[in-house]
Order: C-alpha cells, then structure tokens, then sequence
C-alpha cells in the first residue's frame, strides 16, 4: 500500500471507530464525518462499521480470515461482517467489477447458507466469500482507494425515472448519479423503484441480479447506507450503456408496448387460482415462442389475473429446463476450471435460472408498476436466453435420461445419499441428476440432499456462482408445485458434480479457524 493513501485511509478508519464510540451526533459536531451516504460532500465511510469495513479492505490476505474469526469468538456476528463485506466492496468496486459485483451478490445466499448451518460451521460460507472479496480488493490494488467518490451536490436534480434514465442514456455518470441522490434524499425505496426503470432496459443477467441483490441488502447495511448500495447498480448500468442499447433494443420496445397494451401500469395483483396443468402448460409456452412473445403471454395472463407466483413458477421451470438438457461447454466455451461438458459458473441454465430468481425477488418488493414489469421482463428474458445460447434446447433430452435411471437401484435414504456424494465426487453429472430424480420419486427427506448439496457450495469454487445458484435452487424448490419441485435439484445435483475438484480458496485456511 503506499504510505500517502495509506495515510489517508487509515484515517477515514479511525473516523469511523470515533463515530462508532462517541455517537454519529457528537462525532459531527466534532468535525468528524458521520456514516451516512445520503451526503455528498467528504470521505465516504460507514459510522460503527467503519471499523470492520477497513480491516476487511486493508488487511493482508494471510491474516484476514484470522481476524475475523477471532473477532467472532469475541462477540463480532456474522451479519456485521456481511454488512461490512458488501460496503467494503462498494467502496472498492463501485459496481463495475466483475469478480467484485459477483462477490457482492454472494453476500446474500453465503448468510442464508451460514444460519441454516450448526453454530461450529455457521461462518464458512461467510470466510469464503470474505475471502474472495479481500483477494480480489487487493489483487487490483484499491485497498486503499475510495471508487465512490463525492457525488457533487446539486440542488435543482431531477429525483424521477426518466431523468435517471436520460443520464444513464447520456452515460453520464455524474449526472445520474446526483438524480439517483436526490431520488435517495426523499426515500430509498422510491430511489430504487425509480431506477428499476432503467435496470429494465436490458436483460443482461448481471444488471438483473445486481439491481435486486442491492436492495436486498439495505436491511443489512441500512438504509443510511442506501446510495452507496443503489450506486453500484447505476454505474454498472451506465459502464454497458453502450452494448445495452445495441442488443436491448427489441425490450426497450417491446416493455412499453405490453404494459400498455395490457394496461398494467398500477394493476394490482389477480387472485386468479390455476392448476398445475396450467403451469406445465405456461412452460410449454415459454419453451417454443419468442422473446416478443413470451412477453405478451406473459402479459395476458397477468390481465387475466393469474395469480403471479404460478407464473413466476413456470418461468423458474423453464429456466431450469436449460440446465436440464444443456450438453454443456464446447469449443471456445471451454476455460481453465470450466471442462468439456461442465455447466457451472456462467453457464445458460445457471444465469437464466438466476434471473428468473432476481425477477420474482423484484416484482414482490417493487411498486405497482414493477409488481407486473418484472413478471413480463422474466418471460421475456427466458425466452430470449433459450435463443441466444445457440443450442438445440428443444431437441435435446432433459435429464435425467431413462438409461441412467434404470441402474439406479437404491432405494433407502442412506443409500441414495452415498450414491450421489461418489456420483459428484466422480463428476459424473447424469448419474448424480439420476439419483436425485429418483430420491425425489421416493419423497425421501429433502433436507439431507440439500445439506450435502450445500456442503459442496461452500467448499467448492464454483467459478463466483456456487452460493449464488443454491440460493435460487433452494428459493424454486419451496416456490413449485410437488410433482415438478425435484427439477431444480437434479440441476443442482448436475451442477455440484460439474464444479466439483477445484476446492474455493481460503476455505481450508477457514476450516482450520473453525476447527471443523
């Protein structure tokens, strides 16, 4: 680190631990910053976590796991060190990195994993994603370095959609940037409504994942936080502006036209009950028309006053149908940790899988509008992933195919479960999709396949997808009709076999913290 922002930082850190000790009123009217990213003038740092944000984004690699885990034994909680994970890597990334808006969007499913874990194992997900966020902060060198810089005051920007827009449009990032702050000063919740209209420009699955995964946060890091979490969202916007108007221009057409066509621009929600019939029936749908479509079924049924959560339902099957019968990465597809054959990391099912997840997420926190835009931008995103990937979808078989089925002869829990862990462990994907499938046949206890299945996420590398993708697995499971649930997690089971052998870095370093 060089000793000038060395200087520097170390003293937005002891800022903080001020703020933290004496109380963000006093500490301002010492003269000392307060936590808070609704201003616009100063260092940006984060009141009582400040602290734990600079330790996470200045300590050395070697000794980083070290120090929050014995700041665990004394009393530190692992919501604090996500909290202080996604502002450290705001701070650091601002939304435009790719292994850093990846590390943030894990934050989330790592919690979720960590306190559905025993007490002993509960911080390995969250080591492994600290991890990965404190190598990646220091591989490029900003350990040291505030991306999100003062937005400068302005008093007379325009806090609505479209002049949010017209900046991003512009790709003036300033510009869009004090809109989204004014937007912020009058409510979060109104500034991230408002930006969800320029995140739906586009269906690229990093923009998708990245405008749900920062709201998501804000009970984490609080809403005083809020624009440093919806910053990183608009910067990203603003960075691929250019390729998203080139390949986006069928849904900046297309979204107006069925929400007018269909009137859903403050239609509440139907209670129009369907039957399972239904949903195959929707998947069908999705899987053979195109993306225009997909969009105006999607909109008719919402006219209709199918209740929402069926057609989120067949939107999720349809995605997991790419993963399904994918035949895998071919050609120039193949890259180092990602094999002839493999579907993890960014492959089509997992991406589309995940932002049909990031949709449902949106439409139920969104207003009235974005209650039924992000129900039309998920049909029309699946549909447009299934023709773009290039593959024979329609053609292929999904798995699991009857030829792996028929050896499958196990039929006790205990069983199944060993043949599946040596089926991923051999990186044989059919036959660990066979075994699932035939397990769910069974209706054996579906806790244990996911706590093995977890097991794998947290302890492989999952080339940035691993916590991200159980989450969605494990969110479609509970979210689908009986006879269609053990779908996601024969494509679960398919990916776990795939990303298996390239053990995460940082998690035996972790296991041997924790002792487990």
């Amino acid at each position: 680190m060089r000793t000038g922002n060395r200087r520097t930082f170390l003293s937005q850190v002891g800022r903080g631990m001020i703020a933290a000790s004496v109380g963000v009123g006093l500490a301002s009217d010492l003269g000392f910053r307060a936590a808070c990213a609704l201003e616009t003038e100063g260092d940006l740092t984060f009141g009582r976590l400040e602290p734990l944000v600079g330790i996470l984004q200045s300590t050395s690699l070697d000794k980083v796991l070290p120090k929050v885990v014995s700041m665990l034994r004394t009393g530190t909680s692992l919501r604090d060190f996500v909290s202080a994970a996604a502002l450290a890597n705001g701070r650091a990334f601002g939304g435009e990195d790719y292994i850093g808006f990846h590390t943030l969007m894990a934050l989330r499913p790592a919690l979720s994993m960590a306190e559905d874990l025993p007490t002993e194992r509960a911080a390995l997900p969250i080591l492994k994603v600290i991890y990965r966020n404190s190598a990646r902060i220091q591989e490029i060198d900003v350990h040291e370095l505030n991306v999100l810089g003062p937005i400068a005051s302005d008093a007379s920007a325009q806090a609505t959609a479209h002049a949010i827009r017209d900046a991003v449009h512009q790709r003036d990032r300033a510009l869009a940037e004090a809109r989204l702050a004014a937007a912020v000063r009058q409510s979060p919740a109104l500034a991230w409504n408002e930006l969800l209209e320029t995140a739906e420009e586009a269906t690229d699955v990093h923009r998708v994942v990245l405008v749900h995964r920062v709201w998501d946060m804000l009970d984490l890091v609080g809403e005083a936080n809020a624009l440093t979490m919806l910053r990183q969202s608009l910067r990203y916007c603003v960075k691929t502006e250019e390729s998203a108007a080139q390949h986006s221009a069928g849904i900046r057409a297309k979204l107006p036209a069925v929400i007018d066509q269909f009137k859903l621009h403050d239609r509440p929600w139907g209670s129009k009950a369907v039957d399972d019939q239904w949903v195959n029936s929707f998947v069908e749908t999705l899987f053979t028309v195109t993306p225009d479509q997909a969009a105006e079924a999607a909109g008719a049924a919402l006219a209709e006053g199918i209740v929402p959560a069926r057609i989120f339902e067949a939107i999720s099957l349809t995605a997991n149908q790419l993963l399904l019968r994918d035949k895998g990465r071919r050609g120039n597809q193949i890259q180092p940790g990602k094999a002839e054959g493999s579907v993890h990391g960014d492959s089509i099912g997992v991406h589309a899988s995940d932002s049909a997840h990031a949709w449902r997420c949106i439409a139920n926190a969104g207003n009235a509008l974005h209650h039924n835009t992000a129900v039309v931008m998920a049909a029309y995103q699946v549909a447009k992933d299934r023709i773009q990937s290039g593959g024979d979808f329609q053609n292929w078989k999904p798995r699991p195919w009857a030829e792996d089925l028929e050896p499958v002869k196990a039929s006790t829990e205990p069983e199944l479960m060993a043949a599946l862990k040596t089926a991923i462990e051999s990186q044989d994907q059919s036959r660990a999709c066979a075994v699932v499938a035939r397990y769910g046949e069974l209706q054996l206890p579906e806790r244990s396949v996911f706590d093995l299945l977890k097991g794998y996420a947290i302890s492989q590398d999952g080339a940035l997808h691993a916590e991200k993708y159980f989450h969605t697995t494990s969110s479609d499971f509970r979210a689908t009709h009986a006879a269609a649930r053990w779908r996601h997690v024969v494509a679960l089971a398919r990916v776990t076999a795939s990303e298996y052998g390239k053990e995460a870095p940082g998690i035996s370093q972790a296991r041997e913290l924790l002792g487990v």
